[in-house]
């Protein structure tokens, strides 16, 4: 996979996550694997992985479910990402042809045919089939929504049927799709060309089981249904069609979660895993997919997630051989007492930034000039040399919204893009700006993450000495309040799978799922890098969104995070990977030693 050059997604103590087409970063540095070990590895037998945030959904690719956590589980699945093909650590797109094939047949329109292996089956012994890639064509596309919305994000006429984390852009210029006779392939015609054709994932929801939510005979009979809606339209919204609305709403929320289901419909899947227990807060257990028959085959015969949000309680854990991986959120403290514990140590970039975000649907925040003082105040420097600085002597202020200093057009976009108006705080600035006003401003973040609970500490300190009367927001459950919009701005961070560009319409285009800040001024650009396939005008494009970002006071950037694994010796093939996915991108590698 060639597309290349962006950063982007919720990250391993608390980040959100990108759709299917991330942003990619070039030059991730990576030292180590476990791979030494493998002449003493024996097939069977459990790894468990310290993980830091809770399970919520089945469903990753909700607003309110977009955590890595579920997108791990998603990726064990195979139902998010993983099924047609996976992301290496060079960010190189590997088809997994075993699963099935995929090829673009046409340039002009576009056209793209996907093929499943006729022995595919989902866990509970039902085909796999070309209804269940229209079914998730149908849930990407938003082919089928007629909603207008108010500036709260709330529908005023018409319907949305599918809440989607990923932005619809790409995808939403695709005609109804034509299907096989034999139900295999799926072949879809784009509108506009799309630069990300190669890492649409046409698998999601087992098509059988969301049929039969809805009240639905059959798979069969759903696609019969969806072929024969008509196109949504804003401007002239038909009346939503009840059952399909009621197969929607199974998608968006029937599969989020509080306890381990006694319905086992939730616990379908396509993928080489399946879920077999959850004791919420404590561990969430997966073994393998008996019907599974594509490439990633698991050599172990269970895989535990450990829920310990504390790293130095994951130190701990790891020494005493109760975890066997740990991949927390790196701190100098950390990266010292693993290096004392004999453990392997695995470090590099991770394709991660942390940022503050404000949010445009504040009253607050609708005054520029309350903006550019509250960005005034943020004191990044401090934050960075108390965080990352003592992990990475090298690590800089991020002073882009596009791109990390590793990226070619980052130096160039920083020079231009206004970022030099809060290279420092300027406390004094910031007052005159207010004029006298002292604003209330309500923060969100994770309240179990310690970078997250320094970095407010610092802002609310530095914001208060201008005048701003900071509230505390943070709260464990950070990541479901994200889309309520109570708040005035939030510190939180996006994390990438490492290709493709569908990260910058998913944040920065009006409707994106990940547009938490309800942001518009760059919309029109955000969807146009989608539809242009000259890299250069691209770049340009972007540079221009870096800037405008800048001057309507967006929010900042704050630093891209480094990253550390703990890997005990009794496990062999797990190797680095910066992107959403982390050590579990090659979990069917793993092996236990004798």
């Amino acid at each position: 996979m060639s597309i290349r050059g962006k950063l982007f997604r919720k990250s391993l103590s608390g980040v959100a996550v990108l759709g299917v087409a991330a942003l990619a970063l070039t030059a991730c540095t990576t030292t180590g694997s476990t791979d030494d070990n493998t002449d003493a590895a024996s097939g069977g037998g459990t790894v468990t992985v310290a993980i830091v945030n809770d399970f919520t959904s089945f469903n990753n690719q909700t607003p309110q479910a977009n955590l890595d956590t579920n997108g791990i589980i998603g990726y064990l699945m195979g139902n998010y990402g993983s099924a047609f093909a996976y992301i290496d650590p060079d960010f190189n797109l590997v088809r997994e042809e075993e699963f099935g094939t995929f090829e673009k047949t046409s340039d002009d329109p576009q056209t793209v045919t996907y093929t499943l292996n006729p022995d595919n089956k989902w866990s509970d012994g039902e085909p796999v089939t070309a209804d269940d890639m229209v079914l998730s064509w149908a849930t990407q596309s938003g082919y089928f929504n007629s909603a207008t919305k108010d500036e709260n994000d709330e529908v005023v006429t018409g319907t949305q049927y599918f809440d989607l984390a990923a932005s619809t852009a790409g995808l939403d210029t695709t005609a109804l799709p034509t299907v096989s006779d034999d139900n295999l392939s799926m072949t879809l015609v784009y509108g506009t060309p799309f630069v990300d054709w190669e890492i649409v994932n046409p698998i999601g929801q087992p098509a059988h089981i969301v049929a039969k939510k809805a009240g639905l005979g059959s798979a069969a009979e759903l696609t019969e249904l969806i072929m024969s809606l008509p196109k949504g339209d804003p401007a002239s919204p038909a009346a939503a069609d009840p059952t399909f609305k009621a197969a929607a709403d199974f998608v968006n929320t029937g599969y989020d979660v509080t306890a381990f289901p006694t319905d086992p419909d939730l616990l379908v899947s396509s993928g080489p895993m399946v879920p077999t227990g959850w004791t919420p807060g404590q561990s969430f257990t997966m073994e393998p997919n008996e019907f599974y028959v594509a490439g990633m085959k698991p050599k172990i015969d269970k895989l535990i997630l450990r829920v310990i949000p504390d790293a130095n309680a994951e130190v701990t854990a790891l020494q005493n051989g109760e975890v066997d991986i740990m991949y927390p959120q790196a701190s100098a403290d950390t990266l010292t007492a693993l290096e004392n514990t004999g453990a392997d140590v695995l470090t590099g970039d991770q394709l991660s930034y942390d940022h503050v975000d404000l949010n445009f649907g504040s009253e607050v925040f609708a005054d520029l000039k309350v903006r550019q003082a509250f960005l005034k105040t943020i004191p990044r420097q401090q934050i960075l040399d108390s965080l990352i600085t003592p992990i990475n002597p090298d690590a800089e202020v991020l002073n882009s919204q596009i791109w990390v200093p590793a990226n070619e057009p980052y130096d160039d976009s920083v020079a231009n893009n206004g970022s030099s108006d809060y290279a420092e705080v300027d406390i004094e600035g910031a007052k005159a700006l207010l004029a006298g006003a002292t604003p209330t401003v309500s923060i969100l973040y994770n309240s179990n993450n310690p970078n997250r609970v320094d970095s407010f500490q610092a802002i609310q300190e530095s914001a208060s000495q201008a005048g701003f009367t900071i509230v505390d927001k943070g709260s464990p459950d950070w990541s479901s309040l994200l889309s309520g919009g109570d708040y005035e701005a939030s510190i939180f961070g996006w994390i990438s799978p490492g290709v493709g560009s569908a990260g910058i319409s998913q944040i920065f285009s009006t409707d994106g799922g990940g547009n938490y800040s309800r942001y518009t001024g760059t919309n029109d650009d955000a969807l146009l890098t989608q539809t242009t396939l000259d890299p250069d005008e691209v770049i340009a494009i972007e540079k221009r969104m870096d800037k405008q970002m800048f001057a309507d006071a967006y929010g900042l950037p704050l630093f891209q995070l480094p990253g550390v694994y703990g890997v005990s010796k009794r496990v062999s093939g797990v190797e680095y990977m910066g992107n959403q996915t982390g050590p579990f991108w090659n979990f069917w590698q793993w092996s236990v030693n004798e």
